[in-house]
């Protein structure tokens, strides 16, 4: 489409500006804001009424006066350069470099609105990610192409969690490291922050094969409506067009939202619950949806959508809805972390939902399905005992409580509590079995004798 160029504007309004007396514009149309004496600023079209065209600028509206604006409609939306060599790059939220080298110039170029993959296209996940963390890959299994949020806290250390999981996740099998990538898409990232996964990626060498995408707190909020779909344009061309395995992170999800009701109240859209948009749900819908695997492709998409709960409430709109979108949710525990254990990951409030079909023979180990269900029981049940003696005394507690209590204390101990070092699934798998191994067999009713024999009995595991 040709290009439509107009002078002036009617209105400005927070990051909105509104054109009135303008045709031929289409709905997301990408468009550039001119500036005598001041750098070009861009954005898209929020909304058409007949002649009256909204439009959000990412770098915002302050310093601009409305006789001085020329706007240029591109005639299509925002298109993002790709290639492989974005591999070990660093961008901000609009494609352009921030490592100081030049920036992507390709013949590929993709819509950053994307699309969810088709239903009847994706392809069961099957496969694990191994992300070295015990409490993960033995408890709540990482499958490829899966959608598994992480719920945190103020002052709970996800980004702790999020760097080693970048740095330790790998794929297990004939692929090897040869096929896998992580995109990380940060949104309202702190500066400390930004050098502290700057520092992380680049002293590991972990950023040769990471992408970064990052939107700082003191950019525009409007800009950070587009990083995770600038982030995700990359992760769905270096995986449907190239073949890697792509292991997308996005954080932080509740600075988008806060970003998405921002641009509403500009809009004087209707609230919906906490003042968030009714229309949250699918907008989330249509970042989230664009992980998986579809047909006739040899990579894949696996999502980890990091999110902070205001008040540690599960319930907030953001982890609710979010909850209903993905596949399960890994959940950081305030009081494991006040005790000094990490990752302080709630073992039996997160849940992966396909890690059912990821883990077993074939895929992990064949006592892997049975050893997290014991370990799920029994931990549960010594959880359910140190209530009690918090009410009765400990010491009032009968000798199978008693071991049940111990059998809690140590888990999250010697299990959870690994620090910031890496286990191989084997090495988890083999811990859980010291751990089962301080029970009486008759404790053990999830494992099958066979398994007993195997993992305690003939290698007389050791007791942690």
């Amino acid at each position: 489409m040709a290009r439509i160029t107009v002078r002036g504007v009617s209105e400005i309004r927070g990051p909105i500006i509104i054109i009135e007396g303008v045709t031929g514009i289409r709905m997301g149309e990408y468009l550039e804001v001119k500036l005598p004496n001041k750098p070009s600023r861009k954005g898209r079209v929020l909304a058409i009424e007949e002649e009256r065209v909204i439009i959000l600028l990412y770098q915002g509206t302050y310093e601009l006066e409305k006789d001085e604006i020329e706007t240029e409609f591109f005639g299509r939306t925002m298109q993002l350069f790709v290639a492989e060599d974005m591999i070990g790059r660093v961008f901000n939220s609009q494609g352009e470099p921030l490592d100081g080298l030049p920036g992507i110039y390709s013949d590929e170029y993709r819509d950053i609105n994307g699309s969810p993959i088709n239903p009847t296209s994706r392809i069961y996940p099957r496969d694990y990610i191994e992300t070295g963390i015990s409490s993960i890959d033995s408890m709540n299994t990482l499958v490829r192409g899966q959608k598994l949020p992480i719920f945190t806290g103020a002052g709970l250390p996800n980004n702790q969690l999020i760097g080693q999981i970048v740095k330790q996740a790998r794929i297990v099998g004939a692929e090897g490291e040869d096929k896998f990538a992580i995109v990380f898409g940060a949104m309202g990232l702190t500066m400390d922050d930004y050098i502290y996964f700057q520092r992380l990626f680049e002293e590991t060498g972990t950023l040769n094969k990471v992408v970064m995408f990052t939107n700082l707190a003191s950019d525009s909020a409007a800009e950070r409506l587009i990083t995770p779909r600038v982030a995700l344009t990359t992760a769905e061309y270096l995986a449907f067009d190239k073949g890697y395995h792509v292991l997308a992170i996005l954080s932080d999800i509740t600075n988008y939202c806060q970003a998405l009701r921002e641009i509403s109240v500009a809009l004087e859209t209707v609230p919906s619950r906490k003042g968030f948009p009714g229309y949250m749900y699918s907008d989330l819908a249509s970042i989230y949806e664009r992980a998986g695997i579809i047909e006739d492709s040899q990579g894949s998409i696996t999502l980890i959508a990091n999110l902070t709960m205001p008040n540690d409430d599960i319930t907030h709109p953001i982890p609710d809805l979010t909850g209903y979108i993905t596949e399960g949710q890994i959940i950081l525990d305030r009081s494991l972390h006040n005790r000094g254990i990490y990752p302080p990951i709630d073992v039996l409030g997160s849940l992966s939902r396909l890690m059912k079909d990821g883990i077993g023979e074939g895929y992990t180990r064949k006592d892997h399905p049975s050893l997290s269900n014991q370990l799920y029981a029994s931990y549960a049940e010594g959880l359910d005992k140190r209530r009690l003696a918090e009410v009765i005394g400990k010491k009032e507690l009968n000798r199978r409580d008693q071991i049940l209590y111990e059998f809690a204390d140590k888990f999250e101990e010697n299990f959870v509590n690994q620090g910031d070092n890496y286990r191989s699934i084997e090495e988890s798998l083999d811990l859980g079995w010291s751990l089962l191994s301080n029970l009486p067999e008759t404790e053990l009713t999830k494992v099958s004798q066979d398994l007993i024999e195997e993992h305690i009995q003939n290698k007389g595991a050791d007791s942690v």
